[in-house]
């Protein structure tokens, strides 16, 4: 019997239909995942199960019915009696939701309030406790802004389960945490949905993610489900056309040498009317009926239907007739940046007189050296110091030692143009009140507008527009633009794809493999994805508190992990397939004002021994290209 059963569920707002005719079950002690791209109406349809709509908005036909009653027809006051009690939120970004001006156990008692007949202090700490944070007698008295981004998103979750929840709406839960953190969270909800036997409605454009926690998928597009099924048939199988496109859309090592599949156009705005298939559009296997008769669901097996015109084309295998096989550079091996001992000490400042008293070591020695025309790739967790070192090179960061050099030539201050940085986030790095012609030609006077656009993949009418009137995957290519406006030999990417959806991230990853084999550019790239690693980059670093701990090809790095901290990493990336042999890590790195003593990943280490703790071990040559800092690197 069904614990949630939503019916032909529709919102709208004004003429618009954000969510329209959605219909799902969830049992109790069961997932469901929605899955799709941002503006596909995932969180939309969340908010109206929960009656938080915004003002402009307003549910306009169907049903919910939870455990009996119609959510739809209960008065304000009884859906605050369901609201956070019997149906609990998580929302994607912790930061935000949690109150900064009140403790972290007054929040979480403010909840038992409203939803226990009386509220223990002992509860607020079981709580905590309960969702895996240490120390919590101390962490119930701390604020937000001191805590990380795993232990809000606990703490979060704590909140949440003070109500004792039947159904728990996870949005996007993970999205803003590093891949460690993130298992940690994932592994939490799952342990708590079986330990309460809670049925959970999981919001998610990650297919990994959804692999590992779902046990049924529901595939949303242009607010309409047109795919559901249970997991193991939807990833042998998925049947409709757009979810065939987001698997082919993936990177990995299968498709390195291959230009990576991707979905022409976007999701339909907000207010956009539809004669037919919504997805039509987009569709590379589009018919005649498509575009004026809308599909009728069909039974693609027992449990799984799909909402598509195309009979013949359900049972096609994942990616069919996707790749192009357009091959990616190689190299000239020729040497063009070298980074030797590289440190950035930030002094920790206290008293009248500002004196330091320690310093945080971001950048603590690092060691890099990038060929012309390769991709190096520097991962590792927030906070180890990536950024830094991409900053410190360019020279947007004064280094506290250690030396830089391009083609030969030691770099003082301000890197040349030939050397350009792509930021994370294309909005907060482009000017708003400049046009996009003004802000590509910012650089260089004398660039070619028109022709940076058409290579960037934009047309040459953009250039009138602003920023702001762009996707986000629009924005990383002006950026991009911009950054080839002044003929750089270097870029230094930073999570320039973290942000993005993974149909977006393709056509990203595309674009910068054609510039790599059109101009011999070389990358600095920067990231946290393993897959996009495995995809663009021929050699890794694997960063940790501030060193370089394994160095290598993507085959000896990612294949051959000798680092445990690196086949952390590893084990902790959700995998489509499944299962993986290496080890799992607990708890947040330490701070960089404070390193452990020894090798400083030996306190999250299960592999450690006396030794890890005594010193920090010099790198051990696993190959004339592959080497790690552990004492046991060399050991089978």
């Amino acid at each position: 019997m069904s614990l949630l059963a939503v019916r032909d569920l529709s919102v709208a707002i004004g003429a618009a239909s954000p969510v329209e005719g959605v219909s799902f079950d969830i049992a109790a002690g069961e997932t469901f995942a929605l899955l799709g791209e941002s503006g596909c109406g995932k969180s939309m349809t969340a908010l109206a199960l929960m009656r938080l709509l915004p003002d402009a908005a307003r549910i306009a036909g169907g049903s919910v019915q939870f455990a009996g009653n119609d959510l739809c027809a209960l008065s304000e006051a009884q859906m605050r009696g369901v609201r956070g009690g019997k149906i609990g939120m998580i929302f994607q970004e912790p930061g935000s939701s949690l109150n900064p001006v009140m403790t972290i156990g007054a929040q979480i008692a403010e909840a038992l309030n409203v939803h226990a007949d009386s509220v223990d202090g002992n509860r607020v700490v079981e709580l905590l406790a309960a969702v895996g944070i240490p120390d919590p007698q101390r962490r119930a008295t701390e604020y937000p802004f001191q805590m990380s981004g795993g232990m809000k998103q606990r703490a979060m979750i704590a909140m949440t389960l003070a109500g004792e929840p039947e159904l728990l709406i996870a949005d996007e839960p993970t999205t803003a945490l590093d891949v460690t953190i993130q298992a940690q969270v994932l592994d939490l909800l799952d342990g708590l949905r079986r330990q309460r036997r809670m049925a959970i409605l999981l919001i998610s454009h990650d297919l990994g993610v959804v692999a590992q926690m779902a046990d049924r998928i529901g595939v949303m597009y242009a607010g309409q489900l047109v795919e559901v099924a249970p997991r193991a048939a939807f990833f042998a199988t998925p049947g409709h056309p757009y979810a065939r496109r987001l698997f082919a859309a993936l990177p990995n090592a299968a498709s390195r040498q291959y230009r990576l599949a991707t979905i022409p156009g976007s999701v339909p705005p907000l207010g956009t009317l539809h004669a037919g298939c919504r997805f039509a559009e987009r569709c590379g296997e589009v018919l005649p009926i498509c575009r004026v008769q809308v599909p009728p669901w069909r039974e693609h097996a027992p449990g799984h239907a799909v909402r598509c015109h195309l009979d013949a084309l359900l049972s096609q295998k994942v990616g069919a007739g996707e790749t192009a096989s357009a091959s990616l550079p190689t190299g000239s091996g020729t040497p063009l940046l070298e980074v030797a001992d590289l440190r950035v000490h930030f002094p920790i400042r206290r008293g009248v007189l500002q004196r330091a008293v320690g310093h945080v070591l971001a950048v603590d020695g690092v060691s890099l050296r990038l060929d012309a025309g390769r991709t190096l790739a520097l991962v590792g967790e927030s906070g180890c110091g990536k950024t830094t070192v991409g900053k410190a090179i360019l020279g947007l960061q004064a280094p506290t030692a250690g030396m830089v050099k391009l083609h030969g030539a030691l770099m003082h201050g301000l890197a040349p143009a030939a050397m350009q940085m792509v930021f994370q986030d294309p909005f907060g790095s482009l000017n708003p009140r400049l046009r996009v012609e003004e802000i590509i030609a910012e650089g260089s006077p004398t660039a070619r507008v028109d022709e940076l656009l058409q290579q960037v993949g934009l047309s040459a009418d953009m250039a009138n527009r602003y920023s702001h009137e762009f996707s986000g995957g629009q924005r990383q290519r002006i950026a991009i633009a911009r950054a080839l406006a002044v003929k750089p030999i270097l870029l230094i990417c930073d999570e320039p794809t973290s942000a993005l959806d993974v149909s977006v991230q393709a056509q990203i990853l595309n674009l910068l493999t054609d510039l790599q084999a059109q101009l011999g550019l070389a990358y600095l790239f920067i990231t946290h994805n393993i897959a996009v690693v495995d995809y663009l980059a021929q050699e890794v670093a694997v960063m940790y508190l501030g060193r370089i701990v394994e160095r290598g090809t993507v085959d000896e790095v990612l294949r051959g992990a000798r680092h445990p901290y690196t086949q952390a990493l590893l084990a902790a990336v959700p995998k489509i397939e499944g299962g993986n042999e290496y080890l799992r890590v607990a708890g947040d790195p330490p701070s960089p004002a404070n390193p452990p003593a020894g090798c400083h990943f030996h306190p999250r280490c299960p592999r450690a021994v006396a030794r890890c703790r005594e010193a920090y071990p010099e790198a051990e040559a696993l190959s004339a290209t592959h080497a790690a800092c552990c004492f046991l690197a060399g050991a089978k």
